[in-house]
């Protein structure tokens, strides 16, 4: 997979800029911790399982790939195909505007900040904007 969050300029993946494995681990945490107990994400917090473990660990395995470090998602499950792995799930303007606030939430409490947020931020809401699939 290619690492899309990089500027060009930069010569690091993502993956080794927010610290590698434990980066990227701790960067999920996070970010299903914010979802687990932030009232204003109920709405995505009700199209997850009682346990986030495994959704916390697929995004996991998903992102230290799409950052350059290790393809994890891609070595145990195949290619990513997220829009169709998403499809079960009614995805609209506020369930993917929850998504990306609570990933910012998460970038903010791990350290992400200046440009490589920026790119991320842009790469992230383009991704959940794609999952979207009904109006509004």
């Amino acid at each position: 997979m290619q690492d899309n969050a990089v500027p060009a300029s930069d010569k690091k993946t993502t993956y080794e800029l927010i610290g590698g494995d434990a980066g990227v681990a701790l960067l999920c945490d996070r970010f299903y911790g914010f979802m687990d107990t932030v009232p204003q994400f109920k709405e995505l917090r009700a199209m997850h399982p009682a346990d986030l473990k495994e959704s916390r660990d697929k995004l996991y395995m998903f992102l230290s790939g799409w950052m350059g470090g290790p393809d994890l998602f891609v070595e145990k499950f195949g290619h990513p195909r997220l829009r169709g792995r998403h499809m079960p799930f009614s995805i609209g303007v506020q369930e993917r505007d929850q998504w990306v606030a609570c990933m910012v939430l998460a970038m903010e409490s791990v350290g992400i900040d200046g440009d490589l947020k920026t790119a991320l931020l842009g790469n992230f809401f383009h991704t959940a904007d794609f999952m979207r699939n009904k109006e509004g």
